[in-house]
């Protein structure tokens, strides 16, 4: 497989920047959107990708759609996306639990990525790989460890929009969605006539979406690079507990070069 051309969504740190890490060390080249580039000032690893070419720091903010569309262009052809986007809880709300500002960042961030994908006349639509996380719909809350429900349940407007998230590419991949077992998320996460958007992909046009549905996070080690015992993935509800980042990314940089066809066009869960 030849190495991949990648653009990296949220990719600073945590997840996206462990799986670029990873994916850069098989050869790959990454395109980071980043709002403040000085953020690998220091980072030796990245600086060496920088001076052979095979990293590109771009600044800029997935909030605004003209910043997504110079990432694309600088970038070139992509193989791949990385979107990691997240936002940490920036206040609290006794009707919504923990709440994120903006409150629908992830999913209109999300929205300029898929507004702004090029089609190329002689390669394939890019891959996206989408992190989410478990716990998100009522079937999933019910699946998880009795000790977990409490803290999940105060994820209210982090994870309000990653459902959001989740449902665009549900729409545009032209994937069942059952309000019932799923929830409908609120039109204020996708802004009035999202669905008509310019560039936004018709429904059953995204071709290769994979969102992964991760375990609660932590900043533990890599146990599938240890071997022995190391994270579960299924489409099923695993009910696990944790998963640490530098497994997430480990599942994310194996997916997109050695598994594709296992989790192409797929919603799976990966934890402990």
């Amino acid at each position: 497989m030849a190495p991949l051309n990648l653009l990296a969504f949220g990719a600073s740190r945590n997840i996206g920047y462990f799986a670029a890490i990873r994916l850069l060390e098989q050869g790959a080249t990454v395109t980071f959107l980043l709002r403040s580039t000085s953020i690998f000032d220091e980072d030796t690893a990245i600086q060496a990708y920088v001076k052979s070419g095979h990293v590109r720091l771009l600044k800029g903010d997935a909030l605004n759609e003209s910043d997504v569309r110079a990432a694309w262009q600088a970038a070139g052809t992509v193989d791949a996306i990385i979107f990691t986007v997240g936002l940490y809880p920036s206040g609290f709300s006794l009707t919504k639990g923990m709440t994120i500002n903006p409150h629908n960042a992830v999913t209109q961030c999300l929205l300029n990525v898929l507004c702004t994908m090029p089609t190329y006349p002689s390669a394939p639509q890019p891959k996206l790989v989408v992190l989410s996380s478990t716990g998100l719909t009522p079937a999933a809350f019910s699946a998880l460890p009795f000790a977990l429900k409490p803290l999940y349940a105060l994820l209210g407007g982090p994870h309000r929009d990653k459902i959001a998230m989740e449902y665009v590419i549900a729409h545009c991949a032209g994937w069942a969605w059952d309000p019932k077992a799923e929830s409908t998320p609120t039109i204020d996460l996708f802004g009035e006539g999202w669905t008509e958007r310019t560039g936004l992909p018709a429904p059953g046009t995204l071709k290769h979406a994979l969102i992964v549905r991760a375990g609660m996070l932590t900043d533990g080690p890599c146990t599938a690079d240890a071997g022995g015992k190391t994270y579960r993935v299924s489409e099923q509800e695993l009910g696990g507990y944790t998963l640490s980042r530098r497994d997430a990314a480990h599942f994310v940089a194996d997916a997109l070069t050695r598994r594709w066809d296992e989790f192409d066009n797929k919603r799976v869960n990966v934890s402990y």
